[in-house]
């Protein structure tokens, strides 16, 4: 296994763990439950990544195949996964920004932004890699997503 499917559950279990032990659990209003769900979504696309690593670091070719066939079935649902996942978060943005205003002091909230807004970015980055691909935007496309996974982290923890 990867180190980037350990990552995964560290964010999936962190996000869980926060919304189970506050926000008036369980009882879960709106904008976390959207909020929990878009997570959902990302880590289901940003495992393709650590999948991706497996294949590239692993010596045995049964493996590779293995994690390719998967890689391959789950190819088309990537852009549709990616897309679904920034209009459910903007729903959260929403639902967020009408509730409690927008405090730009506030670190929660400029975490929040920041991290939608490098989401907007991957899921243009991925629709203009199926309009013409490129190696630029291909790195583009995963260095966008390295920084939103770890701008939802702090999201997640502040």
């Amino acid at each position: 296994m990867n180190k980037w499917f350990f990552f995964n559950l560290f964010l999936l279990l962190t996000s869980l763990w926060k919304v189970m032990t506050g926000y008036g659990f369980p009882t879960i209003q709106i904008h976390i439950l959207l909020g929990i769900t878009g997570v959902f979504f990302i880590l289901f696309n940003w495992t393709r990544h650590a999948v991706f690593s497996t294949i590239r670091n692993s010596t045995d070719r049964r493996i590779k195949i293995k994690y390719a066939n998967f890689s391959k079935k789950a190819m088309p649902f990537h852009r549709w996964t990616g897309t679904t996942a920034l209009i459910i978060i903007l729903f959260h943005a929403g639902f967020v920004l009408n509730r409690f205003g927008i405090h730009l002091e506030n670190p929660k909230i400029i975490s929040g932004l920041l991290a939608g807004s490098v989401l907007a970015g991957v899921v243009i980055s991925g629709w203009m890699r199926r309009i013409k691909p490129s190696g630029t935007k291909r790195i583009a496309h995963l260095r966008l997503g390295l920084t939103m996974f770890f701008l939802i982290l702090l999201h997640v923890i502040l």
